[in-house]
C-alpha cells in the first residue's frame, strides 16, 4: 500500500491530545487493510519521524485506529502543530 492510501486522517479528541503531551503518541484513522508495518512506514514517510511502536484497534464504527508512539527524539507536540491539532 502506499503511504498516502494507509492514512485517512488523523483523529482529535481531549484523550488523544493527552497522549500528545503526556506519552508523545498520535493518532490516527488508518485503511482497514494496514497493519502495524503499513502504519509505521506511512508515517515515517510523510511525516519525516521515527516510530517506536505501533498499536492498532477496530473502533465500534467499523474505522481501524492507530496510537503511533514516536521515538523519544522526536516531538508528537511539534507534529502535531504543523498537522493543525494544537
Amino acid at each position: 500500500m502506499r503511504p498516502e492510501d494507509v492514512i485517512i486522517r488523523v483523529h482529535h479528541t481531549e484523550k488523544t491530545l493527552a497522549l500528545i503531551t503526556n506519552n508523545n503518541t498520535l493518532t490516527f484513522i488508518v485503511d482497514r487493510r494496514a497493519n502495524k508495518r503499513d502504519v509505521k512506514r506511512a508515517v515515517e514517510e510523510l511525516y519525516q519521524v521515527k516510530v517506536e511502536k505501533v498499536n492498532t484497534l477496530i473502533t465500534p464504527t467499523g474505522e481501524k485506529k492507530a496510537y503511533v508512539k514516536l521515538k523519544p527524539e522526536y516531538s508528537a507536540e511539534e507534529l502535531a502543530s504543523r498537522l493543525g491539532l494544537l
